[in-house]
């Protein structure tokens, strides 16, 4: 299996829409995927098979001064376990660092070890808690990254 990693386009619109209504209790509408390739702050790199031109993972952040703030991550689930979130998070890191950031924040899920383990092992630290930030009552963990 080949991946290759860029900035998204229009025409990886549906299939970000699709992955992020399969990976998350609360997607995004279309139009808000749409509206952040017109927004200045906000940057997305999808991952997508090369034999079949799918979009299989994206991930999206907002860069607002020197923060680079993680807005969304979503692998298809047949697609999970090769990497694919861990590469997704190193090229949005290098595209915020060429572009001067130097801190790095994201919230996760308290239930979603597996996320939280990824983001330790790429260097991301528990900095703090929203209380249901995800309303239906589950809390946020506040991570963050600034030593390069």
């Amino acid at each position: 299996m080949k991946i290759t990693y860029n900035l998204m386009t229009t025409s990886d619109i549906d299939g970000v829409f699709e992955i992020s209504k399969i990976c998350f209790s609360l997607p995004w509408s279309k139009a808000s995927v749409e509206s952040e390739l017109s927004n200045p702050l906000a940057k997305y790199i999808v991952a997508k098979d090369i034999e079949t031109g799918n979009v299989v993972g994206f991930i999206g952040v907002w860069i607002i001064t020197d923060i680079g703030d993680i807005t969304n991550i979503g692998v298809h689930p047949d697609y999970r376990r090769n990497n694919i979130a861990s590469e997704l998070l190193n090229s949005v890191l290098t595209l915020c660092i060429d572009l001067d950031c130097t801190i790095f924040n994201l919230e996760v899920r308290r239930s979603n070890l597996i996320a939280q383990n990824l983001y330790k092992k790429l260097g991301f630290k528990e900095t703090g808690l929203r209380k249901n930030y995800y309303g239906n009552s589950e809390d946020a963990i506040l991570m963050q990254k600034y030593d390069f």
